[in-house]
This record gives C-alpha cells, structure tokens and sequence, in this order.
C-alpha cells in the first residue's frame, strides 16, 4: 500500500514534469511537493506517527529517498528550462549585424537662431553689449521719443498693435535705444535684439518677427562710422568680398537716413535673379541719429552725435539660405530646417 502511494507521487510528478513548463510554474511544481507545509513528499513525514516503530526507519529512508528522486529531477527541470528561456530570449534579442544601420540625424539650430546668433557675435566683437528690451511698449518710447508725434505721418508708414491708449506691442527695437540712453550716459554702444510686431502679412512679411536694433553714441561719431561698422557686419555675415553702399531715405528718428545694401553675395555684382539684376541687395535701414532723440534722453547733442540702424533677423536668414516665403520660417518643417546648419 505505501509502495503503490510513493509511486503515484512519482508517476503524477513525471506527468506534470512533462508539461510545457517556465520558471514560475515549476517554482510552483516545487512548492507543490517539497513545501514544508503542505508538499505532497513532507505530507508523508506527517504520517510518521501511524506507523508502527518498527518500521519508522525503513518508511523515513522511502520519504527521504522519494524527497531526493523529485529534487534531482527538479534541478534537471529546472536547468533544461532555464536554458529554454535563455535561448528564446536570445532569438527575441539578437541583431542581424547584416542589416543596414538607422540613420540618426543630428539636431540643428533654427536659422533665425543661427543668424541672430552670428549677428550678436559679430557686433559682440566690436564691443556692443547686449540690451533686450520688453515686447509691450508705452506710446512714448515706442514713437514720441523717436521723434515720432502723435500727428506725425511717419506713424502711418507701420501699422501698429495697439493694447489700450497707452500701450502697444512694440513696431521696433529702437524703442530700447530711448531706455539705454535715459539711463547711461556716453559713451554708449548696444545691440539690441528681440521680437517686434506689425500688421502686416505677405511672402516677406510677418506679424511678428525678429529685429536687431544698433546704436553708438560718443563724441565725433559720424555716418563714416556707421559704413565702417557695416562693412565688417556684411563680411563676416556674408563673405570677405562683400560690400556695402548707402542710399538716402528717411526715418523720423536719424537725419540724415539711408537705406543699406549689399553687393550680391550669390553673383557677386554682376546681377542675378537674387538681385533682381541690380548687383546689390537691401539690407537694413540706418542714420545719424536725430538731435531730438539725443535731446529727448537728456544727451547734450552739441557735444555728443551717434549712429544707429535696425535689421529685420527673418530678412537675414533669407537672403543667407535662399528662402523666398518668411511663412517657411515659422512653420518649422523639418524638411526645411534639415537643410540648414551652419
């Protein structure tokens, strides 16, 4: 009776051996026979105490035996599965060396970024420090202390986001021209970059956009200053070859006013379609600036002059890396910004 009872645990052993079996189930097959407390080989040393004193040795030598018989075939068990799964990891994680590799592309900076960046290394060089503005102006530092009044038709040539009577999203950086100069005294040499808006929206306009802002101010500072200083900008911006010329304009906060351009970096002055044929390429607006503004800040303009200009970032950038829509800027299509990465 007892022969037949350990041979039923080794035949129903056998049979749940032979299942497909992972790691879990056969910690649990373990569990199901050798636990301590409730394993079918230690529920055999529980019945110990019916059997006759005699025969103790010889039933305790079967349990032992059986206790033994079912942990070797666990470690047989449980090594051939360990070795299953470590084989079928293998075949989840394994890498055909033979396939081609993914390309990972590398990151770039946004050419907006890229050119205001260079601009202010530029200027940096020169020894301009770096002054940012706020985006929400007062009317006055915005147009009045540009020498920009109220009836003045100058404030028709921009159309301008106004927050209430008094406050506005700024037109133009020079607004943080008045701020510099009513707080420093001469000599005076900034850049001032930042985000300025109009209401205005084409191929080569936008609603918002970038403005770089120039502005010295010292004694016996004079327009030849100002195309030296441009000529160095265009050169390194734009090749060692380049070169600038000025032409009359107006604005109501330099006089005299001129209008900047390049020769064409792309033909070289020749005349290509970059340059409409011309050779020259407009670029920025500058001048001398007012004695009104100077006089506006408390600045003594008999004894101290300056010069200043304003250059649109997006208008850089597109001349630089042949974009012909500002919209291309804004809409950060990698297929465009990819293409771009100096």
């Amino acid at each position: 009776m007892e022969n037949n009872k350990f041979q039923g645990i080794r035949e129903q052993f056998l049979r749940e051996a032979e299942q497909r079996l992972d790691s879990q189930a056969v910690y649990e097959l373990r569990k199901r026979y050798l636990d301590r407390k409730e394993g079918l080989v230690s529920a055999l040393m529980k019945e110990m105490k019916s059997i006759p004193a005699e025969q103790k040795a010889e039933f305790g030598q079967k349990v032992n035996g059986l206790k033994d018989w079912v942990l070797e075939h666990l470690s047989a068990l449980e090594e051939r599965v360990r070795a299953a799964e470590l084989k079928s990891r293998y075949e989840r994680e394994k890498i055909d060396v033979t396939i081609p590799g993914k390309k990972i592309t590398r990151g770039n900076l946004h050419p907006d970024t890229q050119v205001r960046n260079e601009m202010i290394r530029t200027f940096s060089g020169m020894g301009f420090e770096i002054y940012e503005g706020a985006e929400i102006e007062t009317d006055y530092y915005n147009f009045t202390a540009l020498n920009t009044q109220k009836d003045h038709p100058a404030r028709d040539m921009q159309d301008t986001f106004y927050l209430s009577d008094e406050f506005l999203l700024r037109t133009q950086t020079s607004s943080g021209q008045i701020h510099v100069m009513e707080n420093k005294k001469p000599p005076i040499k900034i850049l001032s970059p930042g985000k300025v808006f109009r209401s205005d929206d084409d191929a080569t306009h936008s609603p918002m956009f970038t403005q770089m802002e120039g502005l010295v101010v010292d004694k016996g500072i004079t327009l030849c200053d100002l195309q030296g200083m441009l000529d160095q900008f265009v050169q390194k911006l734009f090749g060692a070859d380049t070169k600038t010329r000025l032409r009359p304009s107006y604005f109501p906060f330099t006089e005299p006013s001129v209008e900047v351009d390049v020769s064409c970096f792309s033909c070289g002055g020749k005349g290509c379609r970059l340059c409409k044929g011309t050779g020259w390429i407009e670029i920025l607006g500058a001048g001398v600036v007012n004695r009104k503004v100077l006089e506006n800040c408390g600045i003594d303009s008999d004894i101290y002059s300056g010069i200043a200009f304003g250059i649109g970032v997006e208008r850089v950038a597109m001349l630089k890396y042949g974009i012909n829509n500002i919209k291309l800027l804004f809409e950060s299509d990698l297929r465009v910004l990819e293409q771009i990465n100096d």
